[in-house]
């Protein structure tokens, strides 16, 4: 640990250790902080903290109606969820909203958050406060109010984007309310994890609010894998609960960790020796080098946000942003090092040896955004409308830089292998001796700008009917530099493209707290795009579209829901019906031929719960049903009827709580995902999609013991039943492995 760090945890010790000789003593009744309910971690109808966002509604103006009469699927995934899962990353999170998968370190986002939404890569769509959050990241949780799941094709919210939905990340803000926050936990694996939470006022209408997380422990059940991680969260604002209020925040994340690519495929002997593909090998088996392997990730971010209450009914508001990223890393990745046909494995004296292959990635990148809405309500034509136009200003600027790694002293190959850095293929040591040079390549950089105008529009025709517009025009464009593969000069590229699109819905209302609805809405994903890559430039396509722009690929869904908030507006409940058909996609139609003639559908069924069905029960979670399918494909159809990448059939989640007694609530998650497949790449093997990671269900305990008013104990146990499973497969080179069985304790403490 960094003199940095260590000095921090001392601090946050310090602070810890204090505050329980304050809560040692039995609280005073006047003493006690007015924002504070002793169960209100295990209760998702948190108070809210005044200045702040309401929970469980999406913070965007672009939302124009609560979620009960939006007509598309929305998940809001609470502050109570985050810290009662026992969440530490994005990825933890997402395991709680069923249709959502995190696809393995490939395309445009390796070692980075690569969601997939209803079928489609959704990298790309990651939005922090309603502003695009790019750059590749692992993102954390620590300065989390809440995060939002948009599903479907949604570009009339956020412009580009991959036509599956999207996730936005709702910070900590600033109020008016005192309060301190310390969290203090250690576990299983070296797990230990840090936090402060400490919100002040300044006079009647101003606030700031510090979060501050020191983090650091090993991945359970694999070898080697370890983290360690810092951020910070300062947010600031002015004018609460006036006319005008005037926020400003930054925020800082330093992580370093031994990246991790899993195992191995069966395409490395040759020899299928499961029906899933992923070699049979043990699943702590770690394939890298703690002597060369590293990954890094920093992201720094300023905030500016103003908002103008013009009337009771109309509000401007503007949001800047500046953000820096840094994603830089050395992975060995099990796949890469050449099969046995290839000279990359053999089979020498009954063992078989393999050739560690490498993977590096140097990605700073920049990112200038502006936002500005107007939005309220008004009536028109004895109509009422809620309403909101803006516009979006970006530009992004991504370098990408390689490395080449020489091996000058390592674990030598045996003949017919030659060289060093090999490894026995069912029993890698991952610290195995390594020396060498790691020198950076020709770095080649691009920048992308995006101008969005947009309106929304729910209009109440009657007491019962809503109609929900939304449109939304871009223009998106791309200069920079491409390096081809082999090639050592970079090479030139523009591209720019106009696309426009809707959002269509028409809610009935049963009742005031209950909604029946059809909508339909569109998306656009400019090539540059469309595997989940905003570092690439140009937009051409293979062959004979090597010099010509492809065109977006275009979305389209369909959707039929109902929703219900039921027992005084504790508990929503949602369903929905939905066909997404993704056109468009470039395919080879002869041999050497192409046209931008590929086609992939979506359709499925989705349930979702969310709240307290009693004062002492509570339950978050759905399922998920998914049919998805290649409908066009190459002219050989090798990959035609094929399941989407990362698009598993089912997928269900259920996390609950239950209050037992005042002072003490059990509960735990069941997670289930069936068969998911690699992709539709083909290649060696017979396809990739003969390769899956294979259904797995996992159970999580939960419980919280309140020893005072300001004191309370939290325990996870994560995946009790230590489930050996894969998360996820690209089908071509690995399988990521799902972390084995740890528990955690936590002390928490409010004054």
């Amino acid at each position: 640990m960094t003199d940095s760090r260590a000095a921090a945890l001392r601090a946050l010790l310090f602070a810890s250790s204090a505050a329980g000789m304050l809560c040692a003593a039995p609280a005073v009744a006047e003493e006690t902080d007015p924002a504070f309910d002793p169960q209100s971690v295990t209760a998702l109808d948190e108070v809210d903290v005044v200045g702040q966002t309401p929970r469980h509604e999406p913070a965007s103006p672009a939302f124009v109606a609560p979620l009960v009469d939006t007509p598309r699927a929305v998940t809001v995934i609470p502050r109570a969820i985050i810290e009662q899962t026992g969440a530490t990353s994005l990825q933890d999170l997402l395991r709680n909203s069923p249709g959502i998968t995190l696809g393995a370190g490939e395309g445009g986002q390796p070692l980075a958050d690569r969601p997939f939404i209803r079928g489609q890569s959704s990298g790309n769509n990651v939005f922090m406060d309603g502003i695009r959050d790019a750059g590749g990241q692992q993102r954390e949780v620590f300065n989390l109010e809440q995060v939002e799941v948009l599903k479907g094709p949604d570009s009339a919210y956020s412009g580009r984007g991959s036509g599956g939905g999207s996730i936005n990340l709702s910070s900590k803000a600033a109020g008016l309310t005192d309060f301190t926050r310390l969290g203090l936990g250690v576990g299983t694996d070296g797990y230990q994890r840090h936090t402060i939470d400490l919100n002040r006022a300044v006079g009647d209408s101003a606030g700031v609010r510090l979060n501050l997380m020191l983090a650091e422990g090993d991945t359970p059940g694999r070898q080697a894998v370890d983290y360690s991680k810092w951020g910070v969260g300062l947010a600031g604002a002015v004018g609460l609960g006036t006319a005008t209020t005037v926020r400003a925040s930054y925020y800082h994340l330093d992580s370093d960790q031994l990246p991790d690519y899993g195992l191995p495929l069966f395409t490395k002997t040759g020899v299928r020796d499961t029906d899933s593909g992923v070699l049979d090998v043990p699943y702590d088996s770690f394939y890298g080098l703690t002597a060369r392997d590293y990954l890094t990730n920093t992201v720094d971010t300023f905030t500016l946000e103003t908002e103008h209450r013009i009337s009771s009914t109309l509000t401007l508001r503007n949001v800047s942003r500046y953000a820096e990223t840094l994603n830089d890393y050395v992975v060995t990745n099990p796949g890469d090092g050449g099969r046995i046909d290839t000279g990359g494995v053999a089979l020498i004296g009954g063992v078989y040896w393999m050739k560690r292959g490498t993977k590096s990635r140097w990605n700073p990148a920049e990112t200038l955004a502006n936002v500005t809405d107007l939005f309220g309500t008004t009536t028109l034509g004895g109509m009422k409308h809620s309403f909101d136009v803006g516009m979006e200003l970006s530009r992004e600027d991504n370098t990408n830089a390689s490395s080449t790694v020489t091996t000058t002293n390592g674990s030598a190959c045996l003949a017919p292998l030659t060289g060093l850095d090999c490894t026995p293929l069912y029993a890698p040591n991952p610290d195995d001796v390594w020396e060498g040079t790691i020198v950076r390549n020709t770095a080649v950089s691009n920048r992308s700008e995006s101008v969005g105008l947009y309106a929304f529009d729910s209009i109440e025709l009657s007491a019962r009917w809503l109609l929900n517009l939304g449109l939304r025009h871009d223009r998106y464009s791309v200069d920079g530099e491409s390096l081809p593969r082999g090639a050592t000069v970079p090479v030139h590229e523009e591209g720019e493209w106009n696309f426009t699109n809707y959002q269509l819905g028409l809610v009935y209302k049963p009742t005031a707290n209950t909604s029946v609805y059809a909508s339909w809405s569109t998306s656009s994903t400019p090539p540059t795009v469309s595997a989940g890559d905003q570092n690439s430039s140009g937009g051409t396509g293979s062959g004979n579209l090597s010099t010509e722009l492809l065109d977006p690929e275009e979305s389209t869904s369909v959707e039929l829901g109902a929703k219900a908030s039921l027992f005084r507006e504790q508990l929503l409940l949602s369903a929905a019906l939905f066909r997404t058909v993704r056109r468009n996609a470039q395919i080879q139609i002869e041999p050497g031929i192409y046209a931008q003639a590929g086609e992939a559908e979506v359709q499925g069924l989705e349930l979702s719960v969310s709240g307290n069905i009693t004062a002492a029960w509570q339950v978050f979670g759905g399922y998920s049903w998914m049919d998805s399918e290649l409908t066009k494909g190459a002219y050989d159809n090798a990959n035609v009827g094929d399941p989407l990448a990362n698009t598993p059939e089912h997928s269900f989640s259920l996390f609950t709580t239950y209050r037992l007694m005042p002072v003490l609530s059990v509960g735990g998650g069941v997670y289930y995902v069936s068969d998911s497949f690699g992709g539709n790449q083909g290649g060696a093997g017979g396809g990739s999609n003969r390769i899956y990671a294979p259904a797995w269900t996992r159970v999580d305990l939960f419980a919280a013991y309140d020893i005072n008013e300001r004191a309370s104990l939290q325990l996870n146990i994560q995946n009790v039943g230590d489930e050996a499973y894969i998360l996820r497969t690209n089908g071509v080179h690995h399988a990521d492995v799902g972390p084995g069985r740890s528990a955690t304790l936590a002390l928490n403490l409010r004054f």
